[in-house]
């Protein structure tokens, strides 16, 4: 069932709003896979951190919309020890903005960049999870 949004010009969705979506779009990936994602961290900011953004060399705050930071699983050693933790973020403001530009649903917006996010986990690099979308029907 999906969340209900209540959302308006004057009372856009919020953090929580985001943060449920994602946890509902995390229940749609099959267990197979979700069980290589479970120590990530989903965390839902506004905007990405100044370091980020001269990190990822953005023109704007509102170019990111995602991110995942760590150690993607083709990487990750079993014997080392975990230096942090693998994180997903979500940028709320720029989610928001690109609903608002494009009318997509924003559940669907949010589960895809999730997606998208959770692929970098698994090693996937963009042009990889490109052809995989281009592979799929619509």
């Amino acid at each position: 069932m999906t969340k209900q949004i209540n959302a308006s010009p004057i009372n856009a969705p919020t953090i929580a709003d985001i943060e449920a979506l994602a946890d509902e779009a995390l229940r749609t990936i099959p267990p197979e896979l979700l069980r290589f994602v479970g120590n990530v961290v989903i965390h839902v900011e506004d905007f990405p951190d100044e370091e980020t953004e001269r990190e990822m060399e953005l023109d704007s705050p509102f170019d990111l919309l995602g991110l995942y930071r760590g150690v993607d699983l083709a990487h990750k050693s079993v014997t080392a020890t975990p230096s942090d933790l693998d994180m997903i973020y979500l940028y709320r403001r720029p989610l928001l903005d690109y609903w608002c530009e494009t009318g997509e649903d924003l559940a669907h917006l949010v589960r895809h960049v999730l997606i998208h996010e959770i692929g970098h986990h698994f090693g996937f690099s963009d042009d990889d999870m490109d052809a995989i979308e281009a592979s799929v029907p619509d």
